[in-house]
């Protein structure tokens, strides 16, 4: 009995230490990332009906970081194997970024009680999925990986692939959307997998590939009962003829006005192909949504960009990612001079 005690003990130790591990991240962004509320009056084109709170051209970043690290995850594993990823500096990138994006929404609204805690959530859970990645990864992983030798067994190969779909994937689809039922099967159904190290990948990824799979099935249904956020959003356009701008994909042309013309466009990964297309096309942006900023990241081999909100290096490649903000009728103008310097736009962050 007393040594159930002890152990009982020491387990809700480690709950605790958990918790607190857990929650001091967000202690950090919400006592320490404060930033100062700098009035930028600015009257919009678009109706009401049509616009998003500004801040959240930052506050979507977060769960791009997540994608990218993803997209990283899966670079590595084209090479390397799964401990060769910097689990904690991808956390790390997290909440860093997260407090500089924190300092800079205050000028822009601050950021809405709804969407910080959607943001801490999401962060949260990132920590506690990398952070249980990597105590496995760096542990059993690893041996098994020293077991097999310089040879990838088949699984290797097979989750590397399924990593590289995933990632690509969540360029313009939710995460929970996502098969991982199916990647589970693949795994065990892998044709020439019958070394340990196939048999300790079947077991680790099918364990987490369900896991996965259990939780996605959950919050699909939260978000068939609340509804999915808006897929398509209005901006204002100009130096660019109408019939041109319908015949870009996914684009409706809705209004003609003096100041330009107003169209309704997807969102997410289709948008930024959209404004980069109509930018090389002589087009200029007059408003987004009702707002006059918007955030983009480019990559470039250099460590810093002269006013960047932020810059840390990728994972499994040599460049780094710089979050830059811009005036939305300075946007299709920075598109340009941003390639013309060599570096190449990533995203562009809607509302």
């Amino acid at each position: 009995m007393t040594r159930l005690w002890r152990f009982l003990g020491w387990l809700l130790l480690a709950g605790g230490v958990l918790v607190v591990l857990l929650i001091a991240p967000v202690a950090y962004v919400e006592t320490t990332c404060r930033g100062t509320q700098h009035p930028d009056p600015y009257e919009a084109l678009l109706p009401a009906s049509q616009h998003r709170p500004e801040s959240r051209t930052l506050m979507t970043y977060p769960e791009w970081h997540i994608v990218h690290a993803y997209d990283d995850y899966g670079r590595v594993l084209k090479q390397g194997d799964p401990h060769d990823f910097a689990y904690l500096r991808s956390i790390a990138g997290f909440w860093t970024s997260l407090c500089a994006l924190t300092e800079t929404a205050a000028a822009h609204g601050g950021v809405d009680a709804g969407t910080k805690q959607m943001v801490y959530v999401i962060g949260t859970s990132f920590t506690l999925e990398l952070a249980l990645k990597a105590a496995y990864e760096e542990t059993l992983g690893r041996v098994t990986t020293w077991l097999r030798g310089n040879q990838r067994a088949a699984t290797d190969t097979l989750s590397a692939d399924q990593a590289a779909a995933y990632a690509n994937f969540l360029q313009q689809t939710p995460w929970y959307k996502w098969d991982f039922e199916a990647d589970a099967a693949a795994l065990r159904d892998a044709t020439g997998a019958d070394t340990l190290r196939d048999q300790e990948r079947q077991l680790a990824l099918g364990l987490e590939y369900g896991a996965k799979a259990a939780y996605a099935r959950v919050i699909a249904a939260a978000v068939a009962q609340s509804g999915g956020d808006a897929l398509h959003l209005h901006m204002v356009v100009r130096d660019i003829p109408a019939a041109q701008l319908a015949a870009l994909p996914g684009v409706t042309v809705e209004d003609e006005r003096p100041e330009g013309i107003v169209i309704r466009t997807p969102r997410y990964r289709a948008l930024t192909e959209l404004l980069i297309e109509m930018a090389e096309a002589g087009a200029s942006f007059v408003e987004i949504a009702g707002n006059d900023d918007i955030m983009l990241t480019a990559l470039s081999p250099e460590a810093t960009y002269p006013d960047a909100l932020h810059s840390f290096a990728r994972q499994g490649t040599d460049d780094y990612r710089h979050l830059i903000m811009v005036k939305v009728p300075e946007l299709a103008a920075r598109l340009r001079m941003l390639t013309a310097q060599g570096l190449r736009v990533e995203h562009v962050h809607d509302y």
